[in-house]
């Protein structure tokens, strides 16, 4: 070490930490970076003044060092050596200087050099990593680096240097458990040394952040059962340690419950949600601590666009769980059986009889007074899929208030397609609340306010910029229409003798239900208007649909002018041809509409003969 004192090089490296901790905002706008140059100059004052590293032999670099931090990436313990003697403590003082040189370089952006001074800091601690005093150090070293190649978007790399630190983590709490000496007590005096308590929390939230850092690398790797663990143990763990950003962490929850979701994981979907909720609750109302950032309490927007995000997360739960429930139910053309319903209720004591293991298997957030809280937001909620209309009403409530509330945020100027998300996702949650109601009429007006919604959307659309979302709007108030005129023919079939009014009313829908279906076919033309030969696969079972329905509501109309309906079965004959001579042309279409392939193949069968009746008949009078 140079003969410089000890006081002078103590203060010179408070002063670089102090000067790194500025914020960016507070620097001059046209040197975002002041703060961080000054301190990086600080710390190599310091570095000149700890003198060159050790070349003893014991302490040069091994050859090996680099990509994975050496031998202990690759799986293979390290070894308790203490960082004892002035040429190991030398070691250790230039590491932690290494350390802050690499970060700062990384948060000026210069990613080469800050990687440069990272993997100086891993070659001067190898020997010593798992000692009580480098094995923090160490791994903050190694989750920077797996930090910096992951903005590389170098993966593998990134997993070896994170799995390197979560290793060496287990193992010093497996061999030693001690608290480790923090990175910034290597240059206090005794007096102002952390205490156990204090060194045990930091090292713990180290910890936390490679857990973090790792679930993001999983996640890219698409590994995603894996990624949802580290997760959920992150958020527990900021919760246990009570280091954390009440909005930040309450997003985070509730993105974890779309993994749950996906997965039919209901119960635990509900906890993360129900967690949210309790967290997102603190914004504003609890101290500052060195993990809140200047967004809590001070930027509205955001908070506004959080809790609109969260509510989004709710509606998904309850559509999902509305939705699961009605594949459970349905038959083999969407209506409920009785049967399979049947089937459900008596399952559903086992499903409350396996409840409490269940919830012992899951991972629970907060303990207290906290957790009282989340069970409280639970409790109001159902997990198990609804059975009947009253059930499903809940749900769909529950959902219904969340889309009121989202759309509060995300509205249409400005946030046009989350806005059109939420109204779909409402008019979902309408259509899937209709398969549980018994009443027919009940139902029409239920479709009917989902083309309430649906239909103002599409007037203030550019169909040539929002092209997809209009065909899916499209088509979805073709399907609403279709689904009112069925209902009404249903009810009409009831009556010995429908009145000219229910007429109208059958015709006016399927014509309402072609005029949407055919606005959908024709977004799929070329320039020149002409239908492709070719359907591309995003929208092959949509535009194959489109042509069956089309197909069958032309069947459908109802006139008393024999020529008319001559003409009408003549159009639906042709789209059902379509569909026939298209499947055969193209055999991987004909996988995506097998019922209706089937149905329109036995009409272009049936039509012919039904259309030389109608001939002879009108010619006959």
């Amino acid at each position: 070490m140079a003969n410089a004192p000890w006081a002078e090089i103590r203060e010179q490296f408070q002063a670089a930490l102090a000067l790194s901790r500025v914020e960016l905002h507070k620097n001059p706008e046209k040197e975002p970076y002041k703060s961080k140059y000054g301190a990086r100059a600080l710390l190599e004052e310091v570095k000149a003044l700890l003198g060159p590293a050790p070349e003893d032999e014991d302490e040069r670099p091994q050859a090996e060092d680099g990509l994975g931090a050496g031998d202990h990436a690759l799986g293979l313990p390290a070894e308790v050596v203490e960082a004892e003697g002035p040429i190991a403590q030398g070691a250790v003082r230039l590491a932690v200087i290494e350390f802050h040189l690499g970060v700062n370089h990384i948060d000026t952006e210069e990613l080469s050099a800050g990687e440069e001074h990272l993997v100086k800091c891993l070659r001067l601690l190898r020997k010593y990593r798992l000692s009580h005093d480098c094995v923090s150090l160490y791994i903050q070293a190694q989750n920077n680096l797996g930090i910096l190649w992951s903005e590389r978007e170098e993966i593998e790399t990134a997993q070896a240097y994170l799995e390197s630190s979560e290793a060496l983590y287990k193992q010093y709490m497996k061999e030693i458990g001690s608290p480790p000496l923090d990175p910034t007590e290597h240059f206090l005096p005794e007096e102002e040394k952390l205490t156990e308590q204090e060194r045990s929390k930091r090292f713990e939230k180290v910890y936390t952040h490679n857990l973090y850092y790792l679930a993001q690398v999983y996640q890219h790797m698409e590994m995603f059962e894996k990624a949802a663990h580290y997760c959920h143990s992150t958020l527990k763990r900021q919760l246990e340690h009570n280091a954390y950003h009440p909005m930040e962490w309450a997003i985070n929850a509730a993105t974890l419950s779309q993994f749950y979701i996906n997965k039919l994981c209901f119960m635990e979907a509900r906890h993360c949600l129900s967690a949210a909720n309790v967290i997102f609750g603190q914004t504003g109302k609890i101290s500052t601590t060195e993990d809140t950032t200047e967004a809590e309490g001070e930027v509205p927007e955001l908070y506004h666009q959080r809790k609109g995000e969260i509510a989004r997360c709710w509606i998904k739960y309850c559509l999902t769980l509305m939705q699961n429930a009605q594949l459970s139910m349905q038959d083999n053309i969407g209506e409920l059986d009785l049967d399979k319903q049947n089937e459900l209720r008596a399952l559903r004591k086992k499903e409350l009889d396996e409840e409490e293991s269940v919830r012992k298997k899951a991972v629970q957030f907060g303990t207290g007074e906290l957790c009282d809280a989340i069970s409280a937001v639970e409790e109001k909620v159902t997990y198990l899929r609804p059975l009947d209309f009253e059930e499903a009403r809940e749900l769909f409530l529950l959902g219904q208030h969340y889309v009121f509330e989202a759309k509060e945020f995300f509205q249409i100027d400005g946030y046009v397609t989350d806005h059109i998300e939420v109204v779909q996702d409402h008019s979902a949650l309408f259509k899937v609340l209709a398969f549980f109601e018994t009443d027919m009429e009940r139902r029409c007006k239920m479709h009917k306010r989902r083309i309430a919604m649906l239909e103002p959307l599409i007037v203030d659309l550019n169909p040539q910029y929002y092209l997809l979302v209009n065909r899916q709007i499209q088509f979805e108030i073709a399907h609403a229409y279709y689904d009112m005129m069925d209902l009404k023919v249903a009810i009409a079939d009831k009556l010995r003798d429908p009145d000219s009014h229910i007429v109208k009313k059958i015709n006016n829908l399927n014509k309402s239900a072609l005029k949407y279906y055919q606005l959908f076919l024709d977004s799929l033309r070329d320039p020149n208007k002409v239908f492709p030969e070719h359907i591309g696969e995003d929208v092959l079972r949509p535009a194959m649909l489109a042509k069956f329905r089309v197909a069958r509501l032309y069947g459908k109309i109802i006139t008393a002018d024999p020529k008319k309906e001559l003409e009408n079965l003549a159009t639906s004959l042709e789209h059902y041809k379509f569909i026939v001579d298209y499947c055969e042309k193209h055999p991987e279409a004909a996988r995506e509409i097998e019922v209706e392939l089937e149905l329109s193949k036995e009409m272009v069968s049936l039509l012919p003969t039904k259309m030389e009746r109608f001939r002879t008949k009108m010619a006959l009078t």
